[in-house]
């Protein structure tokens, strides 16, 4: 994968063939059928055989629409992320719009929390995100690296609360549930940690951390203008 062929696959537009039969398949298609493999089966089940298997054509018919497996995945990025949200109004009401639109997609494309980190070059709907994360907070005065900071603050938060959510349980209940046993023979050992996931479970208090931690962060941001 070059550097070159990335960014055509993201940033230019398929062109439609002006001769001979028409194709089998567009590469919206493909992405789709990508999309729906990986969110089944993990996306190491979303090979370029398998997406060709998918949609009824070959493999080599599929290197025609995207040159290659890491252009597929960029273009599964940009399709599961989907449209940015509306960041108007309120600085705070915008950046938990923004954190809920992007848990939403997280939670259902569970591949994509991973996929959509580290550095690489990204597209014009994943762009579109920063835009809008910008968006909010462009009446604050923060500099742009400060607001950057604070998006990534806010995505890495939504990114490892969805993660440790992708089995299907609370953490805190599952932990809990798992030194039930422990915590009752070592009360004494761990007065601090027993008390602790007595009282969570007793209030009903679990499976709060994503509102927690989201709005714990948005109140540093709060502080942080308010000192200036």
């Amino acid at each position: 994968m070059s550097g070159d062929s990335l960014a055509a696959a993201l940033w230019t537009a398929p062109r439609a063939g002006s001769r001979g039969p028409k194709p089998r398949v567009d590469r919206e298609q493909i992405v789709a059928a990508a999309i729906r493999v990986a969110d089944r089966e993990g996306i190491n089940a979303a090979s370029m055989q398998r997406i060709a298997n998918e949609v009824g054509v070959t493999k080599m018919a599929l290197y025609r629409h995207v040159p290659a497996r890491g252009e597929l995945l960029a273009l599964m990025i940009e399709a599961g992320m989907g449209p940015a949200p509306d960041t108007s109004g309120p600085w705070r009401y915008g950046l938990r719009a923004w954190a809920d639109a992007m848990r939403e997609g997280f939670t259902a494309h569970p591949w994509l929390p991973a996929a959509a980190s580290g550095v690489r070059l990204i597209g014009p709907v994943e762009l579109s995100w920063f835009e809008a994360g910008l968006t909010a907070l462009t009446s604050l005065p923060l500099s742009g690296a400060e607001r950057l900071d604070t998006l990534a603050l806010i995505s890495s938060h939504v990114r490892g609360i969805v993660q440790q959510l992708q089995n299907g349980h609370d953490p805190e209940q599952a932990i809990s549930a798992r030194l039930a046993a422990v915590l009752a023979d070592r009360r004494a050992d761990f007065p601090l940690s027993a008390a602790a996931f007595a009282e969570s479970g007793a209030d009903d208090a679990t499976d709060q951390a994503y509102d927690f931690g989201l709005n714990r962060i948005l109140d540093g941001v709060d502080a942080l203008i308010t000192r200036r």
